[in-house]
Order: C-alpha cells, then structure tokens, then sequence
C-alpha cells in the first residue's frame, strides 16, 4: 500500500501558541521550586511574562526568610525559571528579573505579630 498523496506533513499543519499567563504560571511554579515553601505568612512567587516568538522574558517577584543568601537563592531562581520554561514551553528565557519584595525574619513573627 502506498503513501496518500497531498496529505500536510504535520509539523506544517499550524502553529502552536501558548499564553503569556501559562508560562508565567510555569516561571511562578519554578521559582517556588527553587526556593521552597514561602516564610510563614509569606506569599507565593508570582511572575509576569512576556512572550515574542519562541523567547519569554520573565519577571519573577518573590519573598524570602532573613537571613538567607539572596543572590544565591535569586541565581538558582533565575535557572530553575529558564530550565522548566525551556522544557515545558520549549521556549528560549534570555532573561528573567527576580525582584525580592519582602524579607521574613525568622521567628519575629511569632513574637511580634506580622514583621512588614
């Protein structure tokens, strides 16, 4: 039996688009990764992406315990957030921003109340 002709081959059939908001959900979970659970009463990272082609430029925003190594901990951010948007969305991270918003002292929070 031979091959029909005229069929589309299926890299040429489409395109396949992902939202700036899945791929920022994805950046969100790796940086969580990352990083671990948050501080107590400490929020999730969040990132906000944008997407031109097959690049995403990503911005994460995040909180961290105090004391800690935050560049240490920003730098692992940075490659946990290009690796699993490159896998997962096969896309290129030429750049990812971590913002740290807020800084948990260990232990303040249980004598003092919440540490702003």
């Amino acid at each position: 039996m031979t091959a029909v002709t005229g069929r589309v081959a299926a890299a040429e059939r489409g395109e396949t688009r992902i939202a700036d908001r899945v791929v920022a959900k994805i950046a969100a979970q790796a940086a969580k990764e990352a990083v671990g659970e948050p501080p107590a009463e400490g929020a999730s990272p969040r990132a906000t992406v944008t997407v031109h082609r097959d690049a995403a430029r990503v911005r994460v925003s995040l909180e961290l315990g105090y004391p800690s190594d935050i560049g240490s901990q920003c730098g692992a951010v940075r490659r946990r957030v290009a690796q699993r948007v490159k896998a997962l969305a096969g896309m290129e991270v030429p750049e990812v921003a971590v913002q740290v918003e807020r800084l948990h002292p260990a232990g303040a929070n249980a004598a003092h109340g919440r540490i702003r």
